[in-house]
C-alpha cells in the first residue's frame, strides 16, 4: 500500500481505531472518507481534519450498503483503498439471537456486501487495497463474546481466500488483527489498563504498514500471544488464560 496519494474509505471511522487511522492517513497526504452510523461522531472527526469527508451508512442494511457504495464511487472516483473497520462487540449470555444476528450482519456480511459493491471499481484502479480489520480473538475466542469472535475468525478466513482470488490483479488484501485496544468498542475498554493504548497501537501499525516488502498481516507484538498460540502449540493454555473465571 502506497503511503500517500490514495483515496481511502474507512468504515467505522467515527471513533476508536477507525478515527485514529483516519487521522494518520489524512496527515500522510491521502484523501480520507470516513463512514459510520452516527453523523455527529463523523462530523467531530472531520472538523479536526480539513479536507476529510464523511458519509453515513448502516452496515447491517444491504440496500443501504449498495446505495452508499454507488455514492462513494460517484463522489470519489479515485477511490482505491477500502478499510473494513466497522464492527460491534457485545457480551452474550449463551445465545442472544438478536445480538448474534446483528453482529454477523455488521462484522461479516457488511464487509462482504461492501466489497461486492466496490470490487469492480477497485479492480479498475492501477493500484488498490482491501484491508480487513479482524482481531486476536479470530485465533483464540473469548467465550463471553462468541459471535464477535466467530465473525472475526470468518473474516480472517475470507481475507485469505480473497487474497488468493485477487492474486495477479491490482488489488492487494491486507489483514489488520488488533489485540484488545483502549477504545469504546465495549463499555470499559477505553479505561481498561489491560488493553493496549490506542496511540501506541496506531503508531506500531503505521510502522508495520510502511515495511517493504509489504506485509499481508499487520500484527503488533501484543497480539501475537493470541495470533500465534496454535502455531506455538499453546492454544489450550492461552484459551484457558483468556477465559479464566468465565
Amino acid at each position: 500500500m502506497q503511503k500517500s496519494g490514495n483515496t481511502i474509505l474507512i468504515t467505522g471511522g467515527g471513533s476508536g481505531i477507525g478515527a485514529a487511522l483516519a487521522h494518520e492517513f489524512h496527515a500522510a497526504g491521502n484523501q480520507v472518507i470516513i463512514a459510520g452510523r452516527r453523523q455527529a461522531a463523523l462530523d467531530a472527526v472531520v472538523a479536526e481534519h480539513p479536507g476529510m469527508a464523511a458519509l453515513t451508512v448502516d452496515m447491517e442494511n444491504p440496500e443501504a450498503i449498495a446505495t452508499f457504495a454507488g455514492k462513494v464511487v460517484s463522489d470519489f472516483p479515485a477511490l482505491n483503498v477500502v478499510i473494513h473497520n466497522a464492527g460491534i462487540m457485545t457480551v452474550e449470555n449463551r445465545i442472544d439471537l438478536a445480538v448474534a444476528e446483528a453482529t454477523i450482519a455488521t462484522n461479516l456480511l457488511g464487509p462482504i456486501r461492501l466489497t461486492h459493491a466496490l470490487l469492480p471499481h477497485l479492480l479498475a484502479q492501477p493500484v488498490a487495497t482491501l484491508m480487513t480489520v479482524t482481531s486476536g480473538l479470530a485465533f483464540v475466542p473469548l467465550a463471553a463474546t462468541p459471535t464477535y469472535s466467530a465473525t472475526k475468525a470468518a473474516l480472517h478466513s475470507w481475507s485469505l481466500s480473497m487474497r488468493e482470488q485477487l492474486k495477479g490483479t491490482s488489488v492487494e488484501v491486507i489483514e489488520l488483527a488488533p489485540p484488545g485496544v483502549q477504545t469504546d468498542l465495549m463499555p470499559g475498554h477505553a479505561e481498561n489498563p489491560q488493553m493496549m493504548p490506542l496511540d501506541a497501537y496506531i503508531a506500531e501499525v503505521m510502522g508495520l504498514l510502511g515495511q517493504e516488502p509489504a506485509l499481508e498481516e499487520i500484527c503488533v507484538e501484543r497480539v501475537k500471544f493470541l495470533r500465534d498460540a496454535e502455531r506455538r502449540g499453546e492454544f489450550a493454555q492461552v484459551f484457558g488464560i483468556l477465559n479464566a473465571g468465565h
